[in-house]
């Protein structure tokens, strides 16, 4: 489902209200009510901020849950507010961010039972990829590709996200992909 223009600019400015009634009311406010079908389908989203280029927060739902529109707007105040990498945003920081929203498909079961059969289905700028072993997980978007260019790195890195080794590596692993249409108000 490609996210037309106008529904864009919703999920931006949803995303901007959030977090700037977050910084006035000290809470996650209620959803507005939107109109557009396309917002009301049950999507799953990752709402990046950026301030000067650097991150300033990022949380998002891997499987959908919640309608689109609604999805964007707990996780824009989220990444206000409650990445635990962060402290919550500060009024002072709020006209420096740059919101950015990446909205993914389902997840799509990738059986492989090494590193290796991994590393040859994985393909670079495109996927998205999610590592599950009993109750740790960890996931990077595809925008992640941007700055870590090797896959070997690319997966080295999601198993430390997840707590594990570097080097390590385990037939139960379970992993999965996905895309996602990605866009932001400086684009």
């Amino acid at each position: 489902m490609t996210i037309d223009a106008t529904d864009r600019h919703t999920l931006l400015s949803l995303a901007r209200r959030s977090i700037e009634l977050g910084l006035t009311e000290e809470r996650l406010a209620p959803v507005p009510q939107v109109d557009s079908p396309a917002l009301q389908e049950l999507r799953a989203t990752f709402v990046t901020l950026r301030e000067h280029e650097d991150l300033r927060g990022c949380c998002g739902s891997i499987e959908a849950h919640a309608p689109l529109a609604e999805d964007v707007w707990r996780n824009a105040w989220a990444s206000a507010f409650g990445d635990p990498r962060f402290p919550p945003l500060s009024r002072d920081e709020y006209d420096e961010l740059d919101v950015h929203i990446s909205v993914l498909t389902p997840l799509e079961r990738v059986r492989v039972a090494t590193e290796r059969e991994l590393l040859d289905v994985l393909t670079p700028d495109r996927d998205g990829l999610l590592l599950k072993l009993g109750a740790a997980r960890a996931t990077f978007l595809p925008a992640v590709w941007e700055s870590l260019r090797d896959p070997v790195e690319f997966v080295r890195q999601l198993k430390l996200k997840a707590g594990w080794p570097a080097d390590f590596w385990s037939p139960q692993i379970e992993v999965w992909r996905y895309y996602t249409e990605s866009f932001g108000e400086n684009e």
